[in-house]
C-alpha cells in the first residue's frame, strides 16, 4: 500500500518542500520547492506572516511539479531552543512474554518519571538502552521472555512557545502538522549508515545560520546541542572585512573558499555604497577570514563534544554534512580540530529514489531525512510528538494469550456458580431442618403486608427476600 507524504525542511536560509510517494518503505520523489526564509533567524521564527509566505511558496512548488494536493505534512523544529534530558523507567511482566503493549508501558513509564519542565513540550522519547532481568543492552525486547523490563531513553524537548509559533507558521500556509522531528535527528537518519550506527557517530549539520551536532549511540540519538553561528556569518564576516556588497562577498566565498590552499592572487570587488568602484584584495585575506570562522565553529563544537562525556563512545568518527562542507578542505581541518578522528563528509543517503540533481547537495540532508523518518526509518519503539509508540512489528502477531483474559472471566463464573450452589444448599438444609422439626419455613408464613400498609414487618420481610 502506497501512501504520499510531504516533508518541510524549515531553515534559516531556505524552506524546501517535498512530496514524495512511499511504499514498502521505499521513498521516491515526486516533486519538490525551495523558498527563500523569510521571518526566520537563528532557527527561531521572528515574523509568522513573513515565515508562512516562504513555506506556503516551497508548498505550492512542490504541489506543482508533483500533481498532488496535500494538507498535511512533517516538519522540521530548529535545535535552536530545544532541550535534552534521560530518565528510566521499570516494569515487572507479569505474563513472561514481552509484548507491544508492555513495550509502551516502559517507554511511557520513562516519560512519566521525567522531570519535563512546563515551559517546554516533548517532541521525541529515543530508548537507547532495554534491560531485561537485569541483563543489559538488549537490542530489541519484542517477544524475549523477562520478568522485568528497564528502558533508559533521552527525551527530547522544545519551548512551547515556539513550537506554537512554528505551528501558525505552517498551519497559516494551509497545512497541518501531522510529524515533528528535530533537524539535527532528520540529519543523522538521512546521512548515518548502519556500521556507523552499531560504532557511535556525531553528526554535525552546517547549515547557513545555526550549527547542530548530534551523537548517536547505542540504538539512538544520546545528546544534541546547538550553535547559532553558520556559513551566512562568514559571507557577513567577508563582506566587513573586504567591504564589499553582501552578494559579492557570497560569490567570493563560494568561489574562492578554501581552506588549505593559500594564494597571492588579486581579485578585484566592488565596494560598498559606491559599487562603480573597485579595490583590488588578495586571496590571502578571504583565506584568512574563511578559515578564521570556520576554525572557530568546529572548536566550538569540539567542545561541546567532550562535554557530552560520549567521546569514547564514538568508533566511526565524525560526518559533516549541511551548506558549509561545500568549503574546499573543511574535512581535513575539521580533522585536525577533532585530535585525528575520522571525519567523512555525507551527502544524502542513495535509499531515496528520483532523487533531483539539485536535492543531491549536503545541503539538504534535513528534508530528505524527514522523508525516511515518515517512512520509518524513525529510532524504534520512539514516543513522537502526539505520544505514540513507532514500531514496525507487526500487531497481529503479538501473542496475548498469556494474559488470561478468558479463563479470568471463567474463573469468576465458575467461583459465582459454587457460590450460588453453596447458597442452595444451605437453604435445603434449612428447609430440611424446619422440616424434621415439624415446621417447613415458607415466605408464606411472612404475614401479608401490603405496600400502602406501614406494618413493622415490612423491613422484616425484604430482608428475608434478600437473604434468601
Amino acid at each position: 500500500m502506497s501512501e504520499t507524504i510531504l516533508a518541510i525542511d524549515i531553515g534559516s536560509t531556505k524552506i524546501c518542500a517535498i512530496i514524495a510517494e512511499v511504499e514498502d518503505s521505499k521513498v521516491k520523489i515526486q516533486g519538490h520547492g525551495i523558498s527563500k526564509s523569510q521571518g526566520i533567524k537563528k532557527g527561531a521564527i521572528t515574523n509568522i506572516e513573513l515565515a508562512s509566505k516562504a513555506i506556503k511558496k516551497a508548498i505550492n512548488d512542490a504541489k506543482r511539479i508533483a500533481g498532488s494536493n496535500l494538507t498535511s505534512a512533517t516538519v522540521s523544529i530548529s535545535n535552536a531552543y530545544a532541550k535534552s534530558l534521560t530518565s528510566t523507567g521499570v516494569v515487572n511482566i507479569p505474563h513472561k512474554d514481552i509484548s507491544i503493549k508492555e513495550i509502551n508501558r516502559v517507554m511511557q513509564t520513562a516519560l512519566y518519571n521525567a522531570n519535563v519542565p512546563n515551559e517546554y513540550d516533548v517532541i521525541h522519547v529515543l530508548p537507547y538502552n532495554f534491560r531485561i532481568d537485569d541483563q543489559d543492552f538488549i537490542e530489541d525486547p519484542f517477544s524475549m521472555n523477562a520478568s522485568r523490563m528497564e528502558v533508559d531513553v533521552n527525551i527530547i524537548m522544545t519551548q512551547k512557545s515556539n513550537l506554537s509559533n512554528l505551528k501558525k507558521a505552517v498551519s497559516s500556509a494551509g497545512i497541518e502538522i501531522d510529524g515533528i522531528v528535530l533537524s539535527g535527528y532528520a540529519s543523522a537518519i538521512a546521512t548515518i549508515n548502519e556500521d556507523e550506527k552499531e560504532l557511535g557517530v556525531a553528526v554535525i549539520d552546517l547549515g547557513g545560520q545555526t550549527s547542530n551536532l548530534v551523537i548517536h549511540t547505542g540504538n539512538s540519538i544520546r545528546y544534541n546541542d546547538f550553535l547559532g553561528v553558520g556559513s551566512n556569518h562568514i559571507t557577513n564576516d567577508l563582506s566587513m572585512a573586504l567591504h564589499t556588497p553582501l552578494q559579492v562577498a557570497e560569490e567570493v566565498k563560494i568561489n574562492h573558499g578554501d581552506l588549505v590552499e593559500t594564494s597571492n592572487e588579486i581579485i578585484e570587488l566592488p565596494v560598498i555604497g559606491d559599487e562603480e568602484k573597485k579595490n583590488g584584495v588578495s586571496l590571502n585575506i578571504v583565506h584568512s577570514v574563511i578559515y578564521s570562522r570556520v576554525e572557530e565553529v568546529l572548536m566550538i563544537l569540539e567542545q561541546s563534544l567532550e562535554k557530552s562525556s560520549l567521546r569514547d563512545q564514538i568508533g566511526a568518527g565524525i560526518i559533516l554534512t549541511g551548506g558549509m562542507t561545500k568549503l574546499k578542505g573543511i574535512r581535513e581541518l575539521a580533522q585536525s580540530i577533532f585530535s585525528s578522528m575520522p571525519v567523512r563528509i555525507a551527502k544524502p543517503t542513495n535509499q531515496i529514489e528520483g532523487l533531483f540533481d539539485e536535492l543531491k547537495d549536503p545541503a539538504y540532508s534535513t528534508v530528505l531525512g524527514l522523508l525516511l523518518y515518515k517512512a520509518g526509518k524513525n529510532t524504534q519503539y520512539e514516543i513522537n510528538f502526539q505520544q505514540e509508540l513507532l514500531h514496525s512489528k507487526d500487531m497481529q502477531d503479538e501473542n496475548l494469550s498469556d494474559i488470561k483474559i478468558a479463563n479470568t472471566i471463567n474463573s469468576v463464573e465458575g467461583n459465582n456458580r459454587q457460590v450460588e450452589q453453596a447458597k442452595d444448599m444451605n437453604t435445603n438444609d434449612r428447609t430440611q431442618n424446619n422440616t424434621e422439626s415439624g415446621h417447613a419455613f415458607s415466605f408464606e408464613d411472612l404475614p401479608n403486608i401490603s405496600e400502602e400498609n406501614n406494618n413493622p414487618f415490612k423491613k422484616l420481610a425484604n430482608w428475608a427476600k434478600q437473604l434468601f
